[in-house]
């Protein structure tokens, strides 16, 4: 928790700080846009590497507290972790299909 408090102050720092021509600081619209939408990709994909995680770990001790289960267990675990990565994914797209990550 501390490393993220200390790397968003870092990223708020620097666009508070820099400067625009005109010699006065902003932090406008479109950085705001920039930093909220990288914000979301790093949530989103800390949050779907942590839920695969806990699918798979939950996988491996229901294999382990039963193995002739591991047909019934393995199929569903596979396309759960798919579909999970695949919004992973989609959130790694969204930046650039709406235009955020055109810097």
């Amino acid at each position: 928790m501390k490393k993220i408090l200390v790397l968003a102050l870092t990223l708020l720092s620097t666009m508070a700080l820099a400067e625009d021509q005109g010699g006065t600081t902003s932090f406008t619209d479109s950085a705001a846009k920039y930093f909220a939408y990288f914000f979301a990709l790093g949530l989103a994909v800390f949050s779907g590497t942590r839920a695969q995680s806990n699918a798979a770990a939950a996988a491996l001790e229901g294999i382990a507290r039963n193995p002739s289960a591991v047909d019934k267990i393995q199929t569903p675990m596979i396309l759960c972790l798919a579909l999970m990565e695949s919004l992973v994914i989609f959130m790694l797209i969204a930046p650039f299909i709406t235009g955020a990550a055109g810097l």
